[in-house]
């Protein structure tokens, strides 16, 4: 069986490299959005220390600056970066999924779909992806991810393209459907192990969400290609960010290995577990919420879609569709942020500071900030129900349109966010307890706590989900 691990071992650090690629990309792509913008703008650009973390603002300098250019060249760069992922879905591989996720799960009990694991899906996926998660929709890397993972899995256990014409005649022995389908779902862990940092969540997630058969050998070999990938992912991005070489090999540094850090511990009673159970209800109630009203926005979408004629009229409609959804994101978001901070001295400037926060760039860093402790007055309720609003309705907006994307990022981000909101609710009865015994009442920690209630109660996972968020 030294082939079959070899095998196992190869993906694992492929998909690996690949994480690690997405995100550098991403990174790169939102910094470079941010330049032009600032480059634009006649402003200066400054850091606030807010909560532990550099959060850029833009104060003027005095000078004329064109606030409307400047917003119409946000609004742009976001705009050609969705339009250019629908396009590489709709018209390069129309038959890789916008999600990736059902299509394998479908794949892995027995459902034949032609040109899912080609190489036109795979590069369509990615370029998808990446453009998706910069441009600023309220989606993640995490499902197209899954399927990205997938298809190395395909591709190196077969090593045969039918659209390149090569057939390599190695790991011959592989090439049927009970050993393709196994590697496939190392491959799928391996991916979602690499977004997380989570080898163990990555095997309890194809154990729980994906495949349909397993056994004790296919459990450890998949473990095995989820260890490999995170070993990967890990130790490339110590040693570069934004694809510069920072001297810091094999530095595994906890907070940037760590993607939602969190510092101070604190001390439970058993009192935490009376709102823990209401929070639990409510992510299942609003869960169910997000997926009901999500369905009915695809039945429409699919009715609007379906009544147009032409095929190509069909898939210009789809493209401005998407487009449309993205252009009341960046006029909130993006332009917020910016506005934000280019008349701080007109508004108050750390209420807007830590409304811009709210906001920030993809989720992630807005997702730590409310994980944060020891911030029990960071945010008011007024910015915390603002963000929530927006992020339930414009992601459950998002999910079903032609883009490669993610739920994983808003799930936890809407979570975090009526999660913070009972927190400060118990703050505001019983006060900032400093005590070791009421040191509990924290809104970071019901931030947490919530995001893990919501994503729950969306995608009906538990034992991995925990993982996912413990590790």
């Amino acid at each position: 069986e030294w082939d079959r691990w070899l095998l196992m071992g190869l993906i694992g650090t492929a998909v690996g490299m690949l994480g690690f690629l997405t995100h550098q990309i991403i990174e790169c792509l939102i910094k470079l959005k941010w330049d032009l913008v600032e480059n634009y703008l006649q402003v200066s650009k400054r850091k606030m220390c807010y909560m532990g973390a550099d959060v850029p603002i833009y104060l003027s300098t005095g000078q004329d600056g064109n606030i409307h250019m400047t917003w119409l060249c946000a609004l742009g760069s976001g705009l050609a970066m969705v339009v250019l992922s629908s396009g590489s879905v709709l018209f390069f591989c129309p038959a890789g999924s916008p999600l990736g996720l059902p299509e394998i799960i479908g794949y892995l009990n027995g459902t034949s779909i032609q040109h899912l694991f080609n190489i036109k899906t795979f590069l369509g996926t990615f370029v998808s992806c990446v453009l998706a998660v910069a441009s600023g929709l309220f989606c993640g890397p995490e499902g197209p991810m899954i399927h990205l993972g997938a298809l190395l899995g395909c591709g190196l256990s077969q090593l045969q393209s039918d659209t390149l014409g090569v057939y390599l005649p190695i790991f011959t022995r592989f090439r049927n459907s009970a050993d393709k389908r196994s590697f496939i779902t190392a491959g799928a862990g391996a991916g979602i192990a690499s977004v997380f940092r989570a080898p163990i969540g990555g095997l309890l997630f194809t154990l729980e969400e994906v495949s349909s058969f397993w056994d004790i050998r296919l459990a450890w070999q998949t473990f095995f290609c989820c260890l490999m990938a995170t070993f990967t992912t890990d130790l490339l991005s110590s040693s570069f960010y934004g694809f510069v070489y920072r001297g810091h090999f094999g530095f595994f540094e906890a907070e940037k290995r760590i993607i939602f850090w969190v510092k101070n511990l604190l001390d439970m009673n058993i009192l935490v577990c009376v709102p823990t159970i209401l929070l639990g209800m409510l992510g299942g109630l609003l869960g169910a919420l997000f997926v009901s009203l999500n369905i009915k926005i695809n039945k429409l979408r699919m009715q609007f879609f379906n009544s147009i004629p032409k095929s190509s009229l069909r898939k210009t409609n789809l493209l401005s569709h998407c487009c449309s959804a993205l252009m009341i994101l960046h006029q909130h978001n993006d332009v917020y942020q910016l506005c934000c901070g280019a008349f701080a001295f007109v508004c108050n400037l750390w209420r807007a500071v830590t409304t811009a926060a709210l906001l920030f760039e993809n989720g992630k860093q807005g997702i730590t900030y409310l994980f944060k402790r020891g911030t029990h007055e960071e945010f008011g309720y007024t910015s915390l129900c603002t963000a929530l609003a927006f992020y339930f309705i414009l992601s459950c907006w998002t999910a079903g349109s032609a883009v490669a994307s993610g739920l994983v990022i808003p799930m936890l981000y809407t979570g975090a966010l009526y999660g913070r909101i009972i927190g400060l609710i118990l703050v505001s009865i019983f006060g900032v307890q400093t005590n070791e015994y009421g040191a509990w009442i924290d809104p970071g920690l019901f931030a947490a706590i919530g995001a893990a209630s919501f994503f729950s109660g969306v995608s009906r996972l538990t034992i991995s989900l925990t993982v996912i968020m413990v590790s």
